[in-house]
């Protein structure tokens, strides 16, 4: 039985919704309202006790104002005041010299120097493809005078800055090899700065090194991980220990060349809002891999291990890492400088944010003073312990076959990201070793890589010493549980640092 409702009972329901939505309007509108004055009124506030100060010291202040200087002493002050300790001020010239520093493009000789004790600058590191190495500087040189002025302790960092100029300008030095003193002239010119280094270890184990991550490192990498696979590189070791400095972008261009497809990071704001913002495609390089932290990664270093190991890649070795996992936002002003903000927290792929707390290694492995530096003066996996942990989980995994089954999990309870799992079928190792090629080659060509990969890894089963082949057995027999692996290595190696 169908009952009819009046027009005026109609009318009365429309009215009801009509007032009921206007009310919830007024309130959320209101609440806006009262924000937004508030926030008017803290400005207020604020701008007039700033010009009150102006006001007192344009009067009474004896010295005189460089206008340039107060504005910019205000806008760090301004910026120390919101207690975010990541927070900064660039002048115009700072940020230019930032976005160079970006950019890994600097003019300069192309070296890396420190002072000597004698005062002199030496040579730590001479840059390929520099106008340093075109006129044979080595490491270890000492640099005694610059354009006819001595260099000292006194003005050392006024001398290391002579090293630097316009493009095309010209610079003589003295430089000091042994006793003998040799004169040279030498042109500053634009020198791309490398910041990833490769080697290969025994048994084809791939060791690369990462200074920082610049806009140029995704093509340095990619250059240079394509020659160790060529090589036929049967695993991968990534090195981040003490790498504090990069740019989300480049970073996550270098895991888009080692994931399978996936989001990379995701970001969440002040407002609760979660925003994804990189991802991988479906191309990866199907090899082992491990990370090499320490206590001074930091930022988006600690995001590529967090990365490699929540996509069942590899594990990480070495100590917890300094849990910086916010983002910080450089932010352009009119005049040319800059203000960096800390705007969001960083989302791993599956873990939660590592901020605060860092990113805790599958093995712990302490390394002392006096280790660290044997280790920098001697280099080799047996001077660096955390080195030599990190070839012993990857030969494990190589003697496997390949299978990352005894490396420690994701957590299941938590989804995993699509494709998160490490491929080893057939097919996927030959699609995905094409891939990391990255430069177009036949499919005949990927067939003959994957062949050269499956012989370089028997190669180095055979190349393994008796005593390497006994470690990796027992750790493949006491990697059956995952989690209890995890910790029990941890024990030993800190039990071991402790003897």
């Amino acid at each position: 039985m169908n009952k009819k409702i009046s027009l005026g009972a109609a009318i009365a329901f429309m009215l009801i919704v009509a007032a009921a939505t206007f009310s919830m309007s007024m309130l959320y509108a209101m609440s806006t309202f009262n924000e937004k004055v508030y926030s008017v009124k803290e400005r207020e506030s604020t701008y007039s006790k700033i010009a009150e100060i102006d006001s007192y010291v344009r009067q009474n202040y004896i010295g005189s104002i460089t206008e340039t200087r107060l504005t910019d002493a205000t806008a760090e002050g301004f910026l120390a005041g919101t207690g975010d300790p990541y927070a900064k001020y660039y002048d115009a010239s700072s940020y230019a010299r930032l976005l160079e520093d970006y950019s890994n493009k600097s003019v300069q000789i192309g070296i890396v120097t420190t002072m000597d004790e004698s005062g002199y600058i030496r040579i730590v590191e001479v840059y390929p493809d520099s106008p340093a190495q075109a006129v044979g500087l080595e490491v270890d040189d000492l640099i005694v005078n610059i354009d006819e002025t001595d260099v000292s302790k006194d003005n050392y960092a006024e001398a290391v800055g002579m090293l630097r100029g316009e493009p095309g300008t010209k610079m003589t030095i003295v430089l000091r090899k042994g006793v003998e003193d040799t004169t040279l002239e030498m042109t500053r010119r634009f020198v791309e700065v490398p910041s990833v280094n490769t080697s290969m270890l025994d048994n084809y184990i791939g060791l690369v090194t990462f200074k920082e991550f610049n806009d140029n490192t995704p093509d340095q990498f990619n250059k240079q991980i394509n020659g160790l696979i060529d090589q036929g590189a049967a695993g991968l070791i990534f090195d981040v220990r003490g790498v504090s400095s990069g740019t989300l972008r480049s970073v996550a261009q270098v895991l888009d060349k080692l994931l399978p497809e996936g989001v990379i990071v995701s970001s969440t704001n002040k407002n609760g809002e979660t925003t994804v913002l990189e991802t991988s495609d479906a191309r990866e390089v199907a090899l082992p891999m491990e990370v090499l932290v320490n206590e001074k990664t930091s930022g988006e270093a600690e995001l590529f291990a967090q990365a490699i190991r929540d996509y069942n890649k590899g594990g990480i070795v070495g100590t917890t890492t300094a849990g910086k996992g916010t983002m910080q936002t450089t932010f352009p002003l009119t005049d040319g400088s800059a203000i960096r903000l800390t705007t969001a927290r960083y989302n791993p792929p599956v873990s939660p944010s590592y901020d605060g707390v860092g990113v805790q290694p599958d093995f712990e492995v302490k390394m002392t003073e006096e280790q660290a530096a044997l280790s920098a003066a001697m280099g080799g996996v047996e001077n660096d312990p955390q080195l030599k942990k990190a070839v012993e989980a990857i030969t494990v995994v190589i003697k496997s076959g390949g299978s990352l089954e005894t490396m420690e999990t994701a957590d299941p309870s938590v989804s995993q990201p699509e494709q998160a799992s490490s491929s080893s079928s057939e097919e996927s190792s030959s699609e995905d070793t094409d891939s990391s090629s990255d430069d177009g080659e036949e499919e005949d060509d990927e067939d003959s890589s994957s062949e050269d990969e499956e012989e370089s890894s028997s190669e180095a089963e055979e190349t393994s010493s008796a005593e390497e082949e006994e470690s990796a057995s027992e750790d493949e027999e006491s990697s059956s549980n995952a989690e209890q692996e995890s910790s029990a290595s941890e024990d030993e190696e800190s039990s071991s640092d402790s003897q």
